[in-house]
């Protein structure tokens, strides 16, 4: 890939309400930016959606808040640290590392979500990797 400009409107929103770790909604933007070393996903909250606590074997995410108030819960699954975010924070987990957050706005939220590299690296629970 050279290079690749995308407006997000032109991207068509998926609704995956049906698998409970994901929100009802978001933008895929892996294949629209013709990406091969990262996979890039806008997540849209409504009020009360959340993303499972869960952890990765082999991809590291990065997590930007685009709109709205998150609390996001980071690290062992014995012992999570707990944050409010908003809109200007970011978060990272690296490979086996718990993550989750839940929306706390009632309006809608965003959130920028990037993750490497672009494996097939399903949601796991942290306390069985």
């Amino acid at each position: 890939m050279e290079y690749e400009v995308v407006d997000t409107d032109s991207v068509a929103e998926i609704e995956m309400a049906g698998i409970d770790q994901f929100p009802a909604g978001h933008k895929q933007l892996t294949a629209a930016l013709g990406l091969d070393e990262t996979h890039v996903n806008v997540w849209r909250y409504e009020s009360g959606d959340s993303t499972a606590f869960h952890a990765h074997r082999e991809q590291e995410e990065v997590f930007y808040v685009l709109e709205g108030e998150f609390e996001v819960t980071l690290g062992d699954p014995e012992d999570p640290e707990t944050r409010r975010i908003g809109p200007g924070s970011a978060y990272a987990a690296g490979p086996e590392v718990g993550h989750g957050h839940e929306y706390l706005g009632d309006d809608e939220g965003l959130v920028l979500a990037i993750g490497a590299p672009p494996v097939d690296d399903t949601f796991r629970d942290p306390e069985t990797l």
